[in-house]
């Protein structure tokens, strides 16, 4: 358990870590949408994967029963992808891209734009649901 408990706070610290490198807009917020999850849900645990030498610091991962959904930064966008969001009822209309695939979701959020925070806080929970509603018995 401690191990867990220490491998769950060195993701955190690359996470704060790949924000503060980020040092502009993105970074901010991917900061932002981190705390609505971390909001959304107390036992949310935070990750790092898919290094690879164009991205050795990796791609954020909030995770609850399974994967909740992934933080990726580019150059003009932050890409939050929900691993089931094909699954997740939308109604606030956050979906904006990947919406041909049948699996995934996904929100891009371009420099200046908002997110509806209730709206967004309410997808989180609704894929912690779905991911605890699937698990294993």
């Amino acid at each position: 358990m401690i191990e867990a408990a220490a491998q769950e706070a060195t993701a955190s610290e690359q996470i704060d870590s790949k924000i503060a490198s980020l040092g502009d807009w993105r970074g901010a917020t991917l900061a932002r949408v981190r705390r609505l999850i971390r909001e959304s849900d107390a036992d949310v645990v935070e990750d790092v994967k898919w290094r690879k030498p164009s991205n050795p610091a990796g791609v954020p991962v909030w995770e609850h029963g399974g994967l909740i959904c992934t933080g990726e930064t580019y150059k003009d966008k932050v890409k939050l992808t929900f691993a089931r969001g094909a699954l997740l009822d939308d109604p606030s209309g956050l979906f904006n891209a990947s919406l041909e695939g049948g699996t995934r979701r996904a929100i891009d959020l371009r420099e200046g734009e908002e997110i509806d925070e209730r709206g967004f806080k309410a997808l989180v929970r609704e894929a912690i649901a779905l991911n605890v509603s699937k698990a294993p018995r």
